[in-house]
């Protein structure tokens, strides 16, 4: 018989710890495009892109 390896158990901080980033950010950017312009507009672009980005790489990733 084959030894097949239990999986590791993580905690819910580890599992849900990027999840719960990617919603503050998401939360900022939405937050400071309604704030005003000029930088908080860069600020919404970026805090709204790095979810985007992730999905993105990790769906390519995966593919």
């Amino acid at each position: 018989m084959k030894y097949k390896p239990q999986p590791r158990r993580q905690s819910n901080g580890q599992i849900f710890a990027i999840p719960i980033v990617l919603g503050v950010l998401s939360i900022i950017g939405l937050v400071s495009a309604l704030v005003g312009d000029g930088v908080w507009d860069g600020v919404s672009w970026v805090t709204l892109a790095i979810p985007i980005l992730l999905c993105g790489y990790f769906f390519v990733r995966r593919s």
